[in-house]
């Protein structure tokens, strides 16, 4: 039996035992997905349900390293922007149980689309810029009163200090305590940001942004904190980790630099803001990067290997830029 099949196993038994129909059956073979680092995925869609149940729909399982409530906030966040008009997929079931499938999960609407990064590279900027500027439109207070500090900046730097505590990661503390001792000014009205959004995570149908994945990461926050977040995985993720020729990897790396430029410059003529206030929250940003990446370093043995974006050069170009952006040394174990 595949991991899938298994998942899928786990998944009908309890979609079974939730919608309380003992002959539910699955419409075909489910679809292992790419694209998580941190995540199982599959599609898979239901015979004979409910309306909401009858389309398309999307597994996604947590690593079973995951703090397991994860999945409750990210079906809050979801299902809020989705209230609001945003293209995001409504999460119609999450449970931090491990006992149906290992770890906590969510199931979803699949939406339409292909991946941005699979689409015509031309123009990958501005699709980029007004998902997020039509994110940041959206009124955040709903979701600061579903979620409260679980989803403020102040609660983001809270977590990291816990964790970076806990895994005993004190190269990452000097970047942590400036972080703190250099905070921009509160004058800029908080918008819901994704935190993790670049062209993976968005789909397209043409050039129509057909849905926004992914949203364990979401802040309220400095609208610079999304943009810095976007910004550091254009300039400093190496394009190998996407699958590609190896032609198009060269062109890649020739284009990442223009596109992180373009991306910034268009964001900006619509909303401006000041270096300072960026180079600060690129910081902030990078610190989550680095936090995983050190905990993926001292997993114990049989917990499962780093990813390999934490495995790839991201952490150490982070580190780097994190260094000069602060003035202080900001390292991360040996691997």
């Amino acid at each position: 039996m595949t991991r899938a099949d298994e998942l899928a196993r786990g998944l009908l038994m309890h979609l079974r035992a939730t919608l309380a129909d003992p002959a539910l059956e699955l419409a075909g073979p489910p679809v292992p997905l790419t694209g998580g680092f941190d995540t199982e995925i599959l599609s898979f869609s239901l015979r004979r349900v409910p309306a909401a149940w009858s389309g398309p729909l999307v597994l996604r399982v947590l690593r079973a390293h995951h703090d397991p409530g994860l999945v409750l906030r990210e079906e809050a966040t979801q299902n809020a922007v989705v209230e609001a008009g945003y293209p995001a997929p409504k999460v119609l079931l999450a449970t931090r149980d491990p006992a149906p499938l290992g770890a906590a999960f969510l199931v979803m609407e699949r939406l339409p689309g292909v991946p941005l990064i699979d689409a015509n590279p031309i123009g990958m900027d501005r699709v980029l810029v007004e998902a997020q500027l039509r994110l940041h439109a959206l009124d955040a207070r709903p979701l600061v009163r579903a979620l409260g500090d679980a989803i403020s900046f102040d609660g983001y730097l809270t977590r990291l200090e816990r964790r970076i505590t806990s895994a005993a990661l004190t190269g990452l503390a000097p970047a942590l305590r400036w972080l703190r001792a250099h905070r921009p000014s509160a004058d800029v009205p908080l918008v819901i940001c994704h935190g993790d959004l670049h062209p993976r995570n968005v789909l397209v149908e043409g050039r129509r942004l057909t849905g926004v994945l992914d949203w364990p990461n979401a802040v309220v926050a400095d609208p610079a904190f999304d943009v810095a977040s976007t910004r550091n995985i254009l300039r400093f993720v190496p394009p190998g980790l996407a699958s590609m020729p190896t032609p198009l990897r060269w062109l890649a790396r020739v284009g990442q630099p223009i596109l992180a430029w373009r991306y910034l410059t268009g964001y900006r003529r619509r909303r401006p803001i000041t270096r300072e206030r960026l180079a600060y929250y690129e910081v902030a940003a990078a610190l989550r990067a680095l936090v995983r990446a050190g905990e993926s370093r001292h997993r114990a043995a049989g917990a499962p290997p780093p990813s390999p974006l934490d495995r790839s050069p991201f952490a150490a170009r982070l580190a780097a830029h994190a260094s000069r952006v602060c003035g202080v040394d900001v390292t991360l174990p040996p691997s």
